[in-house]
């Protein structure tokens, strides 16, 4: 975490990216959402595992968004914890998707818009936004106009549940999917596809666990963190998705693997 010459202490490159505020990649928002928030419920692990119930606000009448966005503080500090934990996933997506091929994306669930904001400043030719619950506006907004692409990337606001989809040729969804029980996922996938046009992509990803479930301890104990964090949400593996894709109609699946712990599941209409 540091360097030390003598007397004199210093930040090594690490920290200096990681953890200095206000720094891009600066990921000490998540770090304190860990500590203040999910650090409690996983003292319950054992009461998880022995009854598949959610060990977060859930027991005292609440749920895990209605405490996120109930007051403006978490919200912030909440979004501000997705650009930390995605950004290195978002700027991978945005070098190695072939974006040349489309002009309009939105990102279901963006935060604050480092996906569409990375899409964009890759791709000059992109444009759309990101499509997310009422109360983020400010903040993505906020973010967007900070690199200068108001113009090009705007907040389009609803619930993916009940209000109809931003019209796209490619849409994303990161870090959504696992939130849900296998009926949800399914249902989310479904109106993703039937809304792309005919060869639209729909763009998952997520800390996939491998196939064999040995491997990757991250997406593991990611899912378990859904368990201790959601009623019925769970991570999953590649084929898993991919095969909830080609249930739901699209024709053409891949995964490619990306920055850091995610990787990318790819569906063509």
């Amino acid at each position: 975490m540091l360097t030390r010459t003598g007397a004199t202490y210093a930040n090594t490159p690490e920290t200096d990216a990681f953890l200095v505020r206000g720094k891009p990649e600066y990921v000490g928002d998540y770090l304190d959402m860990l500590n203040t928030r999910l650090y409690p419920f996983w003292g319950a692990l054992t009461e998880a595992l022995r009854t598949g119930r959610p060990q977060n606000e859930a027991q005292h009448g609440d749920d895990l968004f209605g405490a996120i966005y109930g007051t403006p503080e978490r919200l912030r500090g909440f979004v501000q914890s997705m650009t930390g934990l995605t950004l290195a996933t978002a700027r991978a997506i945005a070098q190695h998707f072939p974006w040349a091929e489309y002009r309009t994306f939105i990102d279901l669930g963006t935060a604050q818009g480092a996906l569409p904001v990375q899409v964009a400043l890759a791709h000059p030719h992109i444009t759309g936004g990101g499509f997310d619950l009422p109360a983020v506006q400010p903040h993505f907004d906020t973010y967007v106009q900070g690199f200068g692409l108001a113009e090009r990337l705007r907040f389009f606001p609803g619930d993916f549940f009940t209000d109809p989809l931003p019209a796209a040729d490619v849409y994303a969804m990161g870090r959504v999917l696992h939130d849900w029980d296998l009926a949800t996922k399914r249902q989310l996938i479904a109106k993703v596809f039937a809304a792309l046009p005919p060869g639209g992509a729909f763009l998952v990803h997520e800390a996939l666990i491998d196939d064999d479930r040995r491997q990757h301890a991250y997406g593991l104990l990611m899912s378990l963190t859904m368990l201790i964090d959601t009623h019925g949400g769970f991570d999953f593996t590649g084929a898993e998705c991919t095969a909830w894709m080609r249930g739901a109609g699209f024709q053409a699946t891949r995964i490619e693997p990306l920055a850091c712990h995610d990787a990318l599941v790819v569906g063509i209409k």
